[in-house]
């Protein structure tokens, strides 16, 4: 029996693949009966041996049925757990990777086959640490009108990841790691989150590197946003006030989330028309934990001390797509976010190019390519290193038509190209091994030394490393592209 001590008491663990995994590990109690909506507080204390052999309940959520959220999750309000894969419990003094899921801050959760952290503990010598956080209205609705206890209920989600940071800093000493070498990273919303830990001063102290896959620090909420969510929430409820919403049960809520999200979502949507272009129920800033807007703090210099791993994939929209797609269409979905200039731009640079690859160029760089490389830029003037990626590898899968995807480059970073599922995003053929290795390689290195391998990237050089068949270092690629954007939002 492994067993690792910590602040709340002893753990057992198990071996998996070589390596120690401690699974379901309570980082905060509950947030139940009368915490709900308020900040994550201490777990209680134990002396028993606590077992800790599986992963924990997923937070409060419903499946969308896509490709990377096909099965519903098995989910609880008691979901405030992480886990721990480490190369031994000693005193090692390992570097930690913290992994943050991805999922619309809606979805998801840390104990899933694509974040086994394994391969990095065994081939690393890395301590792999993933979470859970409370998600959609949750996590991220905003009540805080009605009193100090619910000052930081519209960034909860945000909160619980640094109270797992917190744990993490106490605590993983005891499982072989060391809190001063803990590099946090994320995909998607994880990578949202993780860009906004760098511009948000509670997080200060917690991590001393970062990886943001496919995600940057635009996607937050301002007040008056934050706000029209509450309102359109209470009201989908059917209650005036905090207590109200305490009181109804979590399938409720997560009922009249959807139907918030139908009303304000979409390029008829309130939030759209409000010039906020990302969805309800994300981080809502203006709060003792997010003062302002995390891209703000880190134009003004906020973390500019911690090296940055950030990128995207080439072709991230093919994902969700967009339908039958037209040169009508094309126009009236570029007219919602100002983009006509872009698409002139790349009608030129891709004169063969159909409506929907147009509109999959597009939607790829104005979600995910050009907000990493302005939060690079911003970094930039305040002496912040940054490298840049850019993951081109394409999937076989669905006649070729998801190419490089969202999320694709999971098993690749964590080197899981064998894990369930992955087979159906990367389709028939010969296994991509090359590809997982220069990416977990880069990734080792980072979490390691702080530098993945090549140079950083510079507004002057623009040096971005192409993870593709062969690997590759590509300066300022699809140029023009990238130009078009300035001055955009």
């Amino acid at each position: 029996m492994t067993v690792a001590k910590t602040t709340t008491g002893p753990v057992q663990g198990r071996e998996k693949e070589g390596v120690l995994l401690f699974a379901g590990i309570p980082y905060a109690a509950p947030p139940v009966d009368g915490l709900r909506f308020r900040a994550a507080v201490p777990h209680p204390a134990w002396t028993d041996v606590r077992p800790a052999l599986k992963f924990g309940a997923a937070a409060p959520q419903v499946a969308t049925g896509g490709l990377t959220d096909a099965a519903p999750a098995r989910w609880d309000e008691d979901c405030l757990t992480l886990n721990v894969s480490t190369p031994a419990v000693d005193n090692g003094n390992r570097p930690v990777l913290v992994w943050i899921h991805g999922g619309g801050y809606r979805t998801g959760q840390g104990g899933i086959p694509w974040y086994n952290g394994s391969r990095f503990a065994a081939n690393g010598d890395i301590v792999v640490v993933s979470i859970n956080y409370r998600l959609g209205a949750l996590g991220f609705t905003d009540l805080s009108r009605f009193g100090e206890e619910y000052s930081t209920s519209g960034v909860n989600g945000i909160l619980d990841q640094i109270t797992a940071l917190t744990w993490v800093r106490d605590n993983i000493g005891q499982f072989g790691g060391d809190p001063a070498k803990v590099t946090i990273a994320g995909e998607s919303a994880g990578g949202f989150a993780v860009s906004t830990l760098l511009g948000c001063p509670r997080a200060q102290g917690l991590f001393r590197a970062v990886i943001a896959q496919s995600g940057a620090a635009h996607h937050t909420l301002p007040n008056a946003a934050g706000e029209k969510v509450a309102d359109l929430f209470l009201e989908a409820l059917g209650v005036d006030d905090a207590i109200g919403v305490d009181a109804v049960d979590v399938y409720t809520i997560l009922k009249a989330q959807q139907t918030v999200s139908d009303k304000l979502e979409g390029p008829a949507g309130a939030l759209t028309k409000l010039g906020v272009a990302v969805s309800a129920f994300y981080p809502v800033v203006g709060n003792v934990i997010l003062p302002e807007s995390p891209f703000t703090a880190i134009q003004s210099g906020a973390s500019a001390d911690i090296p940055v791993l950030i990128g995207s994939n080439r072709h991230e929209t093919t994902l969700w797509g967009y339908g039958d797609v037209d040169d009508a269409k094309l126009d009236r979905m570029v007219a919602n976010f100002g983009a006509e200039k872009p698409l002139a731009t790349y009608r030129s640079q891709r004169a063969a190019a159909t409506p929907q690859e147009l509109m999959i160029a597009l939607t790829t760089d104005h979600m995910f390519r050009i907000p990493a490389i302005r939060l690079v830029e911003a970094r930039e003037p305040h002496g912040g290193q940054s490298w840049m990626y850019w993951f081109c590898w394409e999937s076989r899968s669905f006649g070729g038509n998801l190419k490089a995807t969202h999320a694709l480059e999971i098993p690749f970073a964590f080197d899981n190209l064998d894990r369930a599922g992955v087979d159906v995003f990367v389709g028939e053929g010969p296994t991509p091994q090359a590809v997982a290795d220069d990416m977990h390689d880069a990734w080792t290195n980072f979490i390691r030394d702080g530098n993945p391998g090549w140079a950083p990237y510079t507004s002057m050089s623009r040096a971005t490393m192409r993870f593709a068949e062969p690997s590759a270092v590509v300066i300022d690629p699809d140029g023009e592209e990238r130009a078009a954007w300035e001055g955009i939002r």
